[in-house]
């Protein structure tokens, strides 16, 4: 792959072989991060699980402390009390069939999180082919199939972000911006690590962090010593 003269620079600026401790990584994150817009701040963690088989799914939802910097778009599948509670709660969008016709037919795509009471699970499935596939289908695991849409909209709102397997046993998340203060950055990342060790499959074998590299958008991944994080 070809790489730009930002990212070489980038990338001279660390040992890319080294595991770093987690406030170093994010320091050298905010350091590598050239581009002229507010980047944001991913981790990759690489699980010793095996995605293909069900009792070693790891997926769930955590709300990181300071947010992940980002304006939360949120829709609310919902009737009645529930649809007006979602509005008072924050929700950008509330609806039914009329929503799920407009992304069905119109391909509208207007919101990055998507909640359903239990009830509009009907009205949902016809777009799961839709919503499935961009990681926005709701889901009871990750809290946005509920009953209590004003917790799921506020904490959505706040930073709560879902995370879960690839193909490749790698998870990946956003876990706030460059701008960040480190101290900020790295409680984030400890509050996701915790919720993914909590969420170990018990039929999971040998080692189960891998590796764990930090990135900035356009940067280079930077290693973290992931041993030191069970410790």
């Amino acid at each position: 792959m070809k790489r730009g003269k930002k990212y070489k620079e980038s990338a001279a600026l660390y040992d890319r072989m080294q595991q770093y401790e987690v406030n170093e990584a994010l320091e050298l994150v905010k350091k590598t991060a050239k581009a002229s817009f507010d980047e944001t701040v991913e981790i990759h963690v690489k699980l010793g699980v095996d995605s293909r088989h069900a009792d070693q799914q790891v997926r769930g939802a955590v709300v990181l402390p300071h947010g992940t910097g980002k304006t939360v778009r949120v829709l609310v599948f919902a009737k009645g009390e529930k649809a007006a509670a979602a509005e008072a709660a924050g929700a950008d969008y509330v609806g039914g069939d009329e929503l799920a016709d407009k992304i069905k037919n119109e391909n509208w795509m207007e919101f990055d999180v998507a909640i359903a009471t239990p009830d509009m699970m009907g009205v949902v499935g016809k777009i799961g082919r839709i919503l499935g596939p961009k990681g926005l289908m709701p889901n009871p695991k990750a809290g946005t199939v509920t009953m209590d849409v004003e917790r799921a909209v506020v904490d959505s709102k706040a930073g709560k972000i879902e995370y879960r397997l690839d193909k490749a046993n790698i998870v990946h998340c956003s876990i706030g911006k460059v701008s960040f203060e480190t101290p900020k950055l790295e409680e984030n990342f400890r509050t996701l690590l915790d919720a993914l060790v909590k969420a170990k499959p018990a039929a999971a074998k040998g080692k189960y962090l891998r590796s764990v590299v930090v990135a900035s958008t356009m940067g280079p991944g930077v290693k973290v010593n992931a041993q030191k994080i069970l410790d």
